[in-house]
């Protein structure tokens, strides 16, 4: 009665799994400045049977429902980043291409495209560890009714204030890592938020907290880049790219509420839970994905 066809994907499943998968990835990864994308692809893949080029398409239009509710959540509560969202979506925007270049032409075998998906969450679990071990740094949630300040923004330097205590960074090293981040996920079908949100975490020491509306506001820019380029199919050789749009519609109603009041709940949360249940995940998916290739 409730299952549903989709004819772009070849998929049928229920049609409220999409949204409750969604809606669940999104609340506890809009606390950590993600969408949940870089999991709902490998939810697709492993559970729906969508494998084609379509399906990172289809998580780049996800992105397009889940990000807004939350961006206007931070920006409504004067946590939204701008001077760290603009480097974030400068630098990643041109990589976009490059990466939906590999993924049709490298990467069209889907054993040959699992284990790079597991390889990418593997790192990032990595970076999340690593930034578990690390000492220091405010572990309690924000000050009620905090907001960030900018205070320098320059090519050189970035520095702003958040819950009584000044922050800062240089935004050239940022710009080529959101290079690079925008190749994989133009590839892979995440707007690089999922890489980028721990990068800012771990190496350039800024809390979570005043962190996570600019990530996921550059994933937005780059997915919009992303499910451009993979509706019009550039260089594809005439494969199908586009994104089913009905599934990624229903991923995005989920992901829409689940982000909002996940952003809400962010600041009643300290740090460390947020990123261990990202790193166990993560663990258990990177892990999977990766044997795949030699089993």
């Amino acid at each position: 009665m409730f299952e549903m066809y989709f004819p772009v994907s070849g998929i049928t499943t229920y049609v409220f799994i999409p949204p409750l998968v969604a809606f669940v990835l999104a609340f506890f990864g809009a606390m950590g400045g993600v969408t949940g994308a870089f999991l709902l692809l490998p939810f697709q893949i492993s559970v729906l049977g969508y494998a084609g080029f379509g399906v990172s398409a289809t998580n780049f239009c996800y992105n397009l429902y889940a990000i807004p509710g939350t961006v206007y959540r931070y920006a409504r509560e004067g946590r939204m980043n701008w001077p760290l969202a603009g480097v974030i979506s400068l630098g990643s925007l041109p990589g976009i291409g490059v990466g939906y270049y590999i993924r049709v032409h490298y990467l069209t075998d889907p054993r040959n495209f699992m284990p790079f998906v597991g390889l990418v969450l593997l790192y990032l679990a990595w970076i999340i560890g690593r930034s578990l071990m690390s000492k220091g740094g405010k572990k309690v949630p924000p000050t009620a009714g905090a907001t960030i300040e900018p205070r320098i923004i320059t090519a050189r330097r970035i520095e702003y204030s958040f819950d009584g205590q000044d922050h800062g960074f240089d935004p050239l090293p940022l710009f080529l890592v959101a290079l690079v981040v925008g190749v994989v996920g133009g590839a892979y079908g995440i707007g690089g938020g999922a890489v980028l949100a721990p990068f800012c975490i771990s190496v350039l020491r800024l809390p979570v907290h005043s962190i996570a509306g600019a990530s996921l506001f550059g994933t937005f820019v780059s997915s919009l880049a992303g499910v451009t380029v993979y509706h019009f199919g550039f260089f594809s050789g005439g494969a199908q790219t586009k994104a089913d749009y009905l599934l990624g519609a229903l991923f995005g109603i989920g992901g829409l509420l689940g982000g909002y009041f996940g952003a809400k709940a962010q600041k009643h949360v300290p740090e460390k839970p947020i990123k261990i249940g990202l790193l166990v995940v993560l663990l258990f998916v990177s892990i999977r994905y990766i044997l795949k290739a030699f089993l």
